[in-house]
């Protein structure tokens, strides 16, 4: 039997010394699938603004503001509810998220105006927006250090998994049973899971620590990650409850972090308004160019399967040339396939092809994002660091929808709404190499100590 070494951290200690074990495998499991369940909810209104706009008399222009309620709802859920996991714990927070977007899906199913809409896909939204910071955050505390980045890209593999996802259910589901066995179907598969999430999804040791009383919880989950545990030194326990670390957003512009911080927002916003305006509107567009429906759906399969191979290879990619430098590139790359798409007469084959590779590029550097998100903010505070880059990120995700809105309304075709999209991809890259030239002053400044 062994003895867990005195450390600042214990748990870090345990898991860095370590290969990856089951009950890391189990955890990120869990949070691909969660994740995947907020792609799915995320992306199946792209699919569906057709039949609900007929059904509820809506004309399809209007549905801008109803995908921006949906990412109103995560941007809030990201800002209040990230923190309040750090106070109250993380697991209790993600099963409350699941448990309300899954309620109101169910909700969206049996909306019969445009009011009820907007408020069903809001309160949705708000139970989203609380789960993806908790889950960057408890992958990150429970995956050795050198596996982390590609750990949180792995997760992210979950999210255009769940539109491609929506893309075939809404493909088989709406000719035979209509677009509200759709949501009906999004609702379900949440609480499919949420026994799951109960018996087996690990609180944060970070967060039980805080109090003694939680010593008998915090050896089991330990024992999980090493069976030959025989004790916990008392220092782990060292911090009364009236001392534990203040969990304020106030933390992230402190100690030299606000420029930072600031920057990161920056291609946060930018990255998902290009993100939503794709998965939104193009399933549109292509229609009123009078290609096939069938391309609209072929279209954001093929992008969200770009995503897919994007987010993993992302982690590998960073680990090896940097996270600045891939993120950098990624941006590049995305303006030259504008060029290229805006060039090329509008064809089905072409046009899917292009697609794809903007998936690999855009949902990739999402996905590298978070990583970085992961790395500059200290443990105690990581739900609120990732909550608030997430939440501040939503502004260009629900400025996306209602600029698409606003384009498809004008007529715009699909050449013209790509172009527009140059413009945030070039303030992203702005903010990218700022950060990157920021870095690389510091470190001439700070050498490294040689021995």
């Amino acid at each position: 039997m062994q003895t867990v070494p005195e450390s600042k951290n214990v748990l870090s200690d345990v898991i860095d010394q370590r290969p990856m074990g089951r009950l890391q495998l189990e955890l990120i499991g869990l949070c691909v699938i969660l994740a995947a369940i907020d792609g799915f909810d995320t992306q199946v209104m792209g699919f569906l603004v057709g039949p609900m706009a007929e059904s509820l008399g809506l004309p399809a222009a209007s549905f801008g503001p109803v995908f921006a309620s949906t990412l109103l709802g995560l941007m809030v859920g990201a800002l209040s509810l990230a923190p309040l996991a750090d106070r109250i714990g993380r697991k209790k927070v993600l099963l409350g998220c699941v448990a309300t977007f899954s309620l109101f899906s169910l909700f969206t199913a049996l909306t019969h105006s445009y009011e009820q809409l907007l408020l069903a896909r809001f309160l949705t939204g708000l139970g989203l927006g609380g789960a993806i910071p908790n889950l960057i955050a408890l992958v990150c505390e429970y995956t050795p250090k050198r596996h982390a980045r590609s750990a949180v890209t792995l997760v992210f593999c979950g999210m255009p998994l769940g539109a491609m996802a929506a893309g075939l259910i809404a493909e088989q589901l709406l000719p035979a049973l209509g677009w509200r066995a759709v949501f009906i179907c999004g609702a379900l598969l949440p609480l499919i899971i949420a026994d799951l999430l109960w018996r087996s999804l690990p609180e944060s040791v970070e967060f039980l620590s805080r109090s003694p009383a939680n010593r008998a919880q915090v050896i089991r989950i330990v024992s999980r990650l090493m069976p030959t545990l025989k004790t916990l030194p008392d220092s782990l326990f060292n911090r009364p409850q009236a001392n534990a670390p203040r969990i304020s957003p106030r933390r992230l512009f402190e100690q030299g972090m606000w420029r930072r911080t600031l920057l990161l927002w920056l291609p946060y916003a930018m990255n998902l308004l290009i993100l939503y305006s794709i998965m939104s509107w193009v399933p549109t567009v292509l229609s009123s160019a009078q290609l096939p429906a069938s391309t609209g759906v072929q279209a954001i399969v093929l992008f969200s399967l770009g995503g897919v191979i994007g987010s993993l290879v992302q982690g590998r990619l960073m680990d090896a040339l940097g996270s600045h430098r891939v993120l950098i590139a990624q941006f590049l790359a995305y303006q030259v396939l504008v060029l290229v798409l805006v060039m090329l007469p509008l064809k089905a084959a072409s046009f899917l092809t292009i697609l794809f590779f903007m998936g690999v590029l855009i949902q990739g550097a999402q996905a590298g994002l978070n990583a970085l998100a992961a790395e500059l903010y200290p443990q105690e505070i990581r739900s609120t660091g990732i909550g608030w880059a997430l939440g501040v990120g939503r502004i260009g995700s629900i400025l996306g929808p209602l600029l698409g809105g606003l384009m498809v309304g004008l007529g715009w075709h699909v050449q013209q709404v790509f172009m527009a999209a140059l413009i945030p991809s070039l303030i992203a890259l702005c903010a990218l190499l700022t950060i990157h030239f920021s870095q690389r002053r510091y470190n001439a400044s700070h050498p490294a100590p040689t021995y």
